[in-house]
């Protein structure tokens, strides 16, 4: 018997819903495009691992960075629909020097959370500088652990869901100012990475942080250049291009330097900014609040040489760490106090 009119219409009707739900079930949250938060864990009063997610998922924030692959932190972004930064640790380079090293950290640390935590990014060591007594051992085997995980990545095919990179950081670059002239101190050890990160379709990661360069010469760094606030100072020409922030030109600075390196393709995240509200010159609630709503609020804008191309941006960072060590400001980065208590009126869903 032929259904009626009225039931045909009803049974169409709710086929069209059927699908339109299938189809916006596969799209990505709304400000999957640009801010995330660095997830650092070096303190003694922090919330439990399942807390911080549920945090993030309050306070809709859809990217975390971590440092290493911390297997509760990984659970606990089980179906959480956060994509992950999961770091590799400078110390675990030398054991990733070959194929076999590279499948077992992956098969250690990835895959039993794979795919119900979505980690987009493996940062493959974090600030290492020939030139640092600190990291400079790490430096020849950074590229090697890279290609080895990719490579393994490669065999398992996932080398286009989950990309190989490493955290860099401002003081490689050298000749930034203006941002044209930029170009890599090291080319011996950055410019094999660019073209790694070229070949791969990878992104490279940059830590950036304005709070530093103005520290460290607020004569030629003014203020309200490095907060995104204008005034006296706070424009840079560089040929056909202007510059009214520091941000800006950081970034820049190392798209400049990427392409010197025969990498222009490459796509600069920065994956990690911050401002500190307490513990050195210029670290006060008022300024870290200015830079954090500023700089959520411009980066869907792009750059001078990326105009309209939303930065995808991690900011440092989601908790205030007591146990930092370093200058007092390192414990005071935190968007949030240990207590899970926001310190700033700022909002993440930008995009």
């Amino acid at each position: 018997m032929e259904p009626c009119r009225r039931c045909r219409r009803l049974l169409l009707h709710t086929l069209i819903l059927f699908f339109a739900d299938a189809a916006m079930s596969q799209l990505p949250p709304p400000n999957q495009g640009s801010i995330g938060v660095c997830n650092g864990r070096v303190g003694s009063n922090l919330p439990a691992e399942q807390e911080v997610v549920e945090l993030y998922k309050a306070h809709r924030i859809t990217r975390m960075r971590i440092y290493d692959p911390n297997p509760a932190t990984l659970a606990a972004l089980r179906a959480s629909n956060i994509h992950v930064i999961l770091g590799v640790p400078n110390s675990d380079l030398q054991s990733l020097q070959s194929d076999r090293g590279a499948a077992h950290w992956l098969h250690t640390h990835l895959l039993p959370h794979h795919p119900a935590t979505t980690v987009k990014y493996i940062a493959v060591g974090n600030e290492i500088d020939p030139d640092s007594p600190d990291t400079s051992r790490y430096a020849p085997l950074l590229l090697p652990a890279m290609r080895a995980l990719h490579r393994q990545l490669t065999l398992l095919n996932l080398h286009r869901q989950i990309k190989v990179s490493t955290a860099t950081f401002s003081a490689l670059v050298r000749d930034s100012y203006p941002p044209s002239n930029a170009t890599f101190k090291h080319p011996a050890f950055m410019h094999p990475i660019a073209q790694f990160l070229a070949e791969t379709n990878s992104p490279l990661l940059a830590n950036i942080y304005p709070y530093f360069a103005h520290i460290g010469d607020p004569v030629n760094v003014p203020l309200a250049y490095a907060l995104f606030a204008g005034g006296p100072g706070s424009v840079v020409r560089d040929g056909p291009l202007v510059y009214r922030n520091l941000f800006d030109a950081m970034v820049d600075s190392m798209y400049s330097a990427t392409e010197k390196a025969g990498a222009p393709g490459v796509e600069v995240v920065v994956s990690e900014s911050g401002w500190p509200s307490a513990g050195g010159p210029a670290a006060t609630m008022e300024n870290a609040d200015a830079y954090y709503r500023n700089l959520i609020a411009h980066v869907r804008n792009g750059t001078p040489k990326r105009p309209g191309k939303a930065i995808e941006t991690y900011l440092f960072a989601m908790f205030d760490e007591n146990l930092k060590p370093g200058a007092l400001t390192e414990q005071h980065f935190g968007l949030f106090y240990p207590s899970k208590q926001i310190k700033y009126q700022v909002s993440f869903f930008n995009v």
